[in-house]
């Protein structure tokens, strides 16, 4: 039977599914060979020839050596002129340290000498006044001298009881006062001077004597007294004849003033007549004089 030729099976083959990605294929080419192929042929080439990673002649091997020998030596010669330099600093140190406790002990002898010196001059003015004729007595008390003792006048002048919240705080100004109730120096200045024309023969202020030569000055809200400050209640004692001084200073301008201080800024004021108070001796008096030049003067 004449059959038909036989044609060869037909094999079906599978169609492959598209990558996700296939739109994309440049982009995946430069990730996937991110080193071009020239660089990755010349790396693989001097691998092989063994001219690449570490130095492998001789001569790279010295010059590696050498540097590090440099860089040994460079730390070595800081460490030992540390090491050298390390005593003469300390040494310069202690040198410094007994400069100044040597300055220190002079400054502290120079200060004793001061205050020997001090008391020197007081003693030899006090031994002067005394040989001043028959009033030296009065000299004595008026110059604060010597401490005095006897009837007078106690006078306390405080501030008011709400002054540290009263006002804003500004000292009172020239033509008027604010409402702080603070007492000021120059209310201390006419109260202290209302009592020597009130007759007051000696004064002090919280233990400070008052002479010709002492001053009140303010430094902030601070009373400074010969630069010494002084803190609330200001005690003032006065050595006089005691009632009739108190009368005098009550009814003088600078009495009226602090009683309108009382009166007006709730300023705090007491006065008594006292039968015997005690105002001591001023710390230093130093008295300078000017001489009469005996030079002639030339046409």
């Amino acid at each position: 039977m004449c059959g038909m030729p036989q044609q060869p099976p037909v094999r079906s083959t599978p169609t492959r599914p598209s990558r996700p990605d296939a739109s994309m294929s440049l982009l995946n080419n430069v990730m996937d060979h991110s080193l071009d192929d020239g660089y990755a042929e010349a790396a693989a080439r001097k691998k092989a020839d063994g001219t690449g990673g570490m130095p492998k002649t001789v001569r790279a091997k010295l010059g590696l050596a050498v540097g590090l020998v440099l860089a040994a030596l460079v730390v070595t010669v800081g460490a030992a002129q540390a090491r050298i330099s390390a005593p003469v600093l300390a040494k310069e140190r202690e040198e410094l340290i007994d400069r100044i406790h040597q300055q220190t002990t002079a400054a502290d002898k120079l200060e004793d000498s001061v205050d020997d010196l001090r008391d020197d001059v007081s003693a030899r003015q006090r031994e002067a006044l005394k040989d001043g004729g028959g009033q030296g007595d009065l000299v004595d008390i008026l110059s604060g001298a010597v401490e005095v003792h006897g009837p007078g006048v106690k006078l306390v002048v405080n501030d008011s009881k709400d002054a540290s919240q009263g006002g804003d705080g500004d000292p009172r100004e020239t033509s008027g006062f604010s409402d702080t109730g603070r007492v000021r120096d120059r209310d201390m200045q006419r109260v202290v001077n209302g009592l020597w024309e009130s007759g007051a023969e000696a004064v002090s202020i919280n233990g400070q004597r008052l002479t010709a030569l002492s001053a009140i000055r303010a430094a902030g809200d601070a009373i400074l007294v010969d630069n010494k400050p002084l803190v609330p209640p200001y005690t003032v004692l006065a050595v006089g004849d005691g009632q009739r001084l108190s009368t005098r200073f009550q009814n003088s301008p600078d009495g009226l003033y602090l009683h309108a201080l009382q009166e007006n800024f709730g300023i705090r004021t007491s006065i008594s007549a006292e039968s015997d108070i005690k105002v001591p001796a001023a710390p230093s008096v130093i008295v300078r004089t000017a001489e009469p030049s005996t030079r002639k003067g030339t046409s």
